[in-house]
């Protein structure tokens, strides 16, 4: 699972909310044709992207099964803003395909850098 995480700040004064149009559509160009050449490759599973820690919510079971809901949370320091599921070779693979995405287009088309956080999805134990 490559999981690409997004600073917190900045992210009204500096994220993607201010891009031009342009810019927003070149980015989503970038990951739309990404995806398409893992898929090619037999590597894609899945991907999406999330709407911001202004939407998120914290969700557990009260004692009679009902939800109680806390959040958002404004001091989060960054959030998971969208992740891809591949199935690859490698780790090695895994992380040339993070490096790639973090490349991807920001404002006025310069590479984010962004990190992606790589990790591996578990299989469940062995059933005795």
């Amino acid at each position: 699972m490559l999981m690409m995480n997004t600073p917190k700040e900045g992210w009204t004064s500096a994220g993607i909310g201010t891009w031009a149009p342009e810019d927003i559509q070149a980015h989503i160009r970038f990951m739309l044709d990404f995806n398409e050449k893992l898929k090619a490759s037999g590597e894609f599973v899945d991907a999406q992207g999330l709407a911001g820690p202004e939407e998120a919510k914290n969700v557990r079971a009260r004692k009679d099964g009902t939800p109680d809901t806390d959040g958002p949370f404004a001091e989060t320091k960054e959030f998971l803003a969208g992740f891809w599921i591949l199935d690859v070779d490698s780790a090695d693979r895994a992380y040339r395909i993070a490096a790639q995405i973090s490349m991807a287009p920001g404002k006025g088309g310069a590479p984010l850098h962004m990190p992606v956080e790589v990790r591996q999805v578990m299989s469940a134990p062995p059933v005795d």
